[in-house]
């Protein structure tokens, strides 16, 4: 039974198609528009044919989305999102943000990024990561930040071991889809095959996230570019203020998550095939013993509990709807 109307804006990205795709097959919405800039008046289906999503995407006109949806996902870049979001807003349409624009302070963000487009709304934002603590105030909100790939995954790694951690470090590999639609010199194809490399070692955007959810604890943070295209391993090294077992990880971890729908522990290190097309993080916590050392390895798909299925996730909360409602486990 459809009980909401949802507009996807920027749907011609890869974060944008799949909530179209997601959305499309959902079994309490009616996806009523998408939009685009050069690709408006293709449909969907003509751009991404494994979507199989017929609405044709039209230019934007905010106007029409408002009058043709309660709720929208947008899907453009940081800085080109936040005054779609201001409008949209305005006409009391319900967002889910997948760009940076509005998952952190104004400080951080303009830290890291550039001045906000609209920093007026900042205070109504909500962090879009059920569950580190936030279910509750997405369930209430109007407008959510949906997190970053890398910190979806890193911050479901750390988030149980918070408290108790002196410091950590995460090695993160992500498939080149992360950087979105259009390739640069350092994600073409030619530049990622066959080859495994870091990238901004001193200072990647994301941190910003890690360093808003996990206040306090020192983290070292390093992606890397794997030569697939989609899937994110967050391989995470923490320092224990106090020496612990691997059984006692293993039991933090169960009480942490053992009744999240979308996050499964698992008893050996995950592989990002193991989570392709779902929104699951998958993880395996153990604890070195040559060093006493926390193993933490967190798998997720970046496009989907990394972007796109995460923000169905937040929207269904927005909602009301079950949390679960058209997403894969």
């Amino acid at each position: 039974m459809v009980e909401h109307r949802v507009a996807v804006v920027g749907a011609a990205g890869f974060g944008g198609a799949v909530a179209a795709s997601i959305l499309a097959a959902h079994p309490f919405v009616e996806l009523t528009a998408l939009t685009a800039r050069s690709d408006a008046g293709r449909r969907l289906r003509d751009v991404y044919p494994q979507h199989r999503v017929d609405l044709t995407m039209e230019e934007l006109d905010v106007d029409r989305i408002a009058d043709a949806a309660d709720a929208a996902v947008i899907g453009y870049p940081h800085k080109a999102a936040a005054p779609v979001v201001r409008e949209l807003r305005a006409r009391g349409v319900k967002v889910v943000d997948l760009s940076a624009d509005f998952r952190l302070s104004r400080e951080l963000y303009e830290r890291e990024y550039q001045p906000h487009e609209a920093p007026e709304l900042l205070g109504e934002a909500i962090y879009g990561l059920p569950e580190i603590g936030h279910r509750e105030a997405i369930a209430k909100a109007s407008l959510v930040g949906s997190p970053g790939c890398y910190p979806t995954a890193s911050l479901l790694a750390l988030w149980p071991l918070r408290e108790l951690a002196a410091d950590a470090i995460v090695d993160a590999k992500s498939g080149v889809s992360g950087a979105g639609r259009e390739p640069s010199a350092t994600t073409h194809f030619v530049s990622v095959d066959e080859t495994v490399k870091p990238y901004k070692v001193e200072g990647h955007r994301h941190r910003a996230e890690l360093d808003q959810e996990l206040a306090g604890l020192a983290v070292t943070f390093t992606p890397h570019l794997l030569p697939i295209d989609q899937g994110l391993m967050a391989s995470c090294y923490v320092t224990p203020k106090q020496p612990l077992t691997g059984d006692e990880v293993r039991a933090i971890f169960h009480d942490a998550y053992a009744d999240e729908p979308f996050v499964e522990l698992a008893d050996a290190p995950p592989g990002v095939r193991e989570v392709r097309e779902t929104n699951l993080c998958r993880i395996h916590a153990t604890v070195e013993p040559a060093t006493g050392r926390v193993l933490v390895f967190s798998a997720i798909d970046n496009l989907w509990k990394g972007a796109a299925g995460q923000a169905v996730q937040a929207l269904n909360l927005m909602l009301g709807l079950p949390e679960t409602a058209g997403l894969v486990r």
